[in-house]
């Protein structure tokens, strides 16, 4: 008789270097002091270059395990939405921890619910079609870049800060 539980497929294992990494963050006596691994952006060159294909493998293991309904999956431009990476890879290196036992495991797939709920919130309409391959830059109507820049405060003037306790009096 076939084992019906072959067909499930491993969680991918983190590229060999963040794991190494990993583990020397996390031993007692430590001298690495950098960024944790899910902080994408503070993280040198160096730790990035593994991280794409390794959280694209944690989004098609997501999408093939948990993706039923059409709204459940990543979208294959998940890179592409500036949000989604930061969250992926907090989600992925959630999941390492996550088995070590049964109470984790359940609050990672609670995890799980929220940051889909979030994902779609974020790419709202344009998911869909990102999802079957028609990615599109970020709505024109959300241009960020037209967002006015503030010139640098002088020394006279009052920080933003003293204005906002002056006004709560």
């Amino acid at each position: 008789m076939t084992n019906p539980f072959a067909r499930f497929a491993p969680f991918p294992e983190p590229p060999a270097l963040i794991a190494e990494y990993i583990a020397e963050r996390s031993a007692e006596e430590s001298v690495v002091d950098g960024p944790a691994p899910w902080d994408i952006g503070a993280l040198t060159s160096e730790l990035l270059a593994p991280l794409p294909e390794w959280l694209d493998s944690v989004c098609r293991w997501l999408n093939q395990t948990y993706a039923w309904q059409p709204q459940y999956a990543i979208p294959p431009c998940w890179i592409e939405h500036q949000h989604l990476p930061y969250e992926i890879a907090a989600f992925a290196f959630a999941r390492l921890d996550a088995y070590d036992d049964a109470g984790s495991v359940i609050v990672w797939h609670e995890q799980y619910d929220r940051f889909v709920t979030r994902m779609n919130n974020a790419l709202g309409k344009a998911g869909d079609d990102c999802r079957v391959g028609k990615h599109d830059a970020r709505p024109a109507r959300f241009q960020l870049d037209a967002w006015p820049s503030r010139p640098p405060a002088t020394a006279d003037e009052p920080l933003m800060s003293d204005a906002v306790e002056e006004m709560a009096g």
